[in-house]
């Protein structure tokens, strides 16, 4: 409920701070005192429209806190909290209005946007009056009343979950549907890559492998016809090993007839000898070592060139064919298993959907039930409020092609005023007057179902008499008695049933200025007799007049 309202220079209003009570409370005074201001600023407390020209003439800006007590388990909180907004103890609404038509909103001192302190004012204060029944425009929100009244809260969820499921489960059968349809199309190319890979069987590190071992066999090929030149001079007819072996045992034998001439030169073509016959036996190995197969050659190249050449083909480096070849076999595998899980897919959202269908149904014929309950509610008070000739009608439309997570009901409120005219909705049908008290009617049916904490009700009583002014004030005394309700009002029969009643005057704000100023008292028991006289009598208050608002007030309580 709204406990707390403070307002700062805001039109006529320089400083006001009001406290509110549970029950009923009644907004009082002469046309122009400013009664309308105070529900501007309520409303700009919540998240209505700013306008610059709300600020008090020569101030820079003004300031409505509106503080709020309800139970932690309240949908505003819940709303506070998924968006970050720390909401223990009261809640505190606060807008700052700038002259330039800028404007600041915050909720328990964290700074907020417009559009979220308007959705939780929303859960909180509802405002109505002839001309903005907000409540009777939404159908939208006829079904959520009729869904209150009733008592559909719970099945409602339940079908929203079911609903979701659904969806969710359609949607990922359309999403696997069209994998599976991809795929379909690429098979063929899939399948024939897939047999050129397995049959190709790239190995990982494959390519560097055959690049190093064919740079190598050809580098042997090169240097291979240098040793065998060498090998041949060292051993072939012209190799000098003969010559030198000749004539080393020519000079062996000479050396006998000249000792000490020879023996060295011996010695050392000896040796010559040795090395020739070692480097004869190096060259041999080399020239083995060097030897390779021309034809395994030509294999690694052919492998080489096919790994290339695969490569370029699917436009990927050598080096990641072989997960490609996994990934397309898996690819395969999914489009063969696809199928099947496509079909699964399948009566599983089928499942969902006859599920939800069943409890959209269900919840229909419950809220056809539901809504003649409810019209026979409000058609037990219309009488009382001189609409005994209307007929208040609770129209629901079912199409199970416009499922929603709400259901497949549409549902609005039509209404009849007189015998023998046709029933309409209730927003083009109904006037001003009638339509505020069949406003009135339905709260009164759904009491504290469906319904914000604190409702406002702005002049409802406007233009009607004295017996319907007392049933209208009879049905808010009722509603109080569940929400907490505030009426603006001139109607004596309705004021005389408030547990609290404020007075609204202005006046100048201070001596020596001619400034006027919005004041707001909360009149005592033996002040009130004195402003119900007025409101009967008007501006010249008779002891008639005050023993009438005596009879009033004794039988408003």
């Amino acid at each position: 409920m709204l406990i707390q309202l403070s307002i700062r220079d805001i039109v006529l209003i320089e400083r006001l701070d009001l406290a509110f009570e549970t029950g009923l409370s009644v907004l009082t005074g002469e046309t122009g005192a400013g009664k309308s201001i105070l529900l501007d600023s309520l409303s700009l407390a919540l998240g209505g429209r700013g306008d610059g020209g709300l600020v008090r003439h020569g101030e820079d800006k003004g300031q409505v806190t509106a503080v709020f007590d309800v139970s932690g388990s309240h949908g505003a909180r819940k709303l506070l909290r998924d968006n970050g907004i720390d909401d223990d103890g009261d809640l505190i609404f606060r807008r700052i209005q700038s002259a330039d038509g800028r404007t600041r909103a915050s909720i328990n001192d964290q700074p907020v946007s417009v559009q979220l302190m308007r959705q939780a004012g929303q859960l909180l204060v509802e405002i109505h009056g002839q001309h903005d029944d907000r409540a009777l425009i939404d159908t939208d929100a006829h079904r959520a009343l009729l869904d209150a009244f009733t008592g559909l809260g719970d099945e409602v969820q339940q079908l929203s979950t079911l609903y979701r499921s659904w969806r969710d489960a359609e949607r990922a059968f359309k999403t696997h549907r069209a994998k599976v349809e991809a795929a379909a199309r690429e098979a063929d190319y899939i399948r024939a890559s897939v047999e050129e890979l397995e049959a190709l069987s790239p190995r990982d590190g494959e390519e560097d492998e055959l690049a190093e071992q064919r740079s190598r066999m050809q580098k042997s090929e090169r240097i291979a016809g240098d040793i065998s030149d060498a090998s041949e001079f060292l051993n072939g007819n012209a190799s000098p090993v003969p010559l030198i072996a000749s004539l080393v045992r020519r000079l062996e034998r000479k050396s006998h007839e000249a000792p000490g001439l020879l023996e060295e030169t011996v010695e050392l073509l000896d040796q010559a000898l040795n090395y020739l016959s070692n480097a004869q036996m190096e060259v041999e190995a080399a020239l083995r070592r060097t030897e390779f197969d021309p034809r395994e050659l030509e294999r690694v190249e052919e492998r080489l060139f096919a790994l290339r050449a695969a490569g370029r083909k699917y436009s990927i480096p050598v080096a990641d064919l072989p997960a490609l070849a996994e990934k397309m076999i898996a690819d395969l595998a999914d489009l063969d298993a696809g199928e099947e899980r496509l079909g699964e897919l399948e009566k599983l959202t089928a499942a969902a959907k006859t599920a939800y269908d069943q409890a959209a149904v269900t919840l229909s014929q419950k809220r056809r039930h539901g809504a003649e309950s409810l019209a026979g509610a409000v058609m037990a008070e219309l009488p009382a409020l001189k609409l005994e000739r209307a007929r208040f009608m609770v129209d629901v439309a079912s199409d199970p092609e416009a499922a929603s997570a709400e259901g497949i009901d549409t549902v609005e409120f039509h209404v009849q005023t007189n015998p023998g005219t046709r029933p309409g909705p209730i927003m083009k049908v109904a006037s001003g007057g009638e339509l505020s008290r069949f406003l009135l009617a339905l709260k009164v049916a759904l009491a504290d179902r469906g319904s914000a904490p604190t409702l406002v009700f702005d002049e409802i009583d406007t233009g009607v008499g004295g017996a319907v002014a007392d049933a209208i004030g009879q049905r808010l005394k009722r509603l109080s008695d569940k929400v907490q309700v505030l009426s603006v009002t001139h109607a004596p029969q309705v004021a005389a049933r408030a547990a609290t009643h404020l007075l609204i005057s202005k006046g100048p704000a201070g001596q020596g200025t001619d400034k006027i100023a919005t004041r707001v008292a909360t009149m005592e028991p033996e002040h009130r007799t004195e402003e119900i006289a007025r409101m009967l009598a008007g501006a010249s208050v008779t002891d008639e007049a005050r023993a009438a608002a005596k009879r009033l007030l004794a039988g408003g309580g």
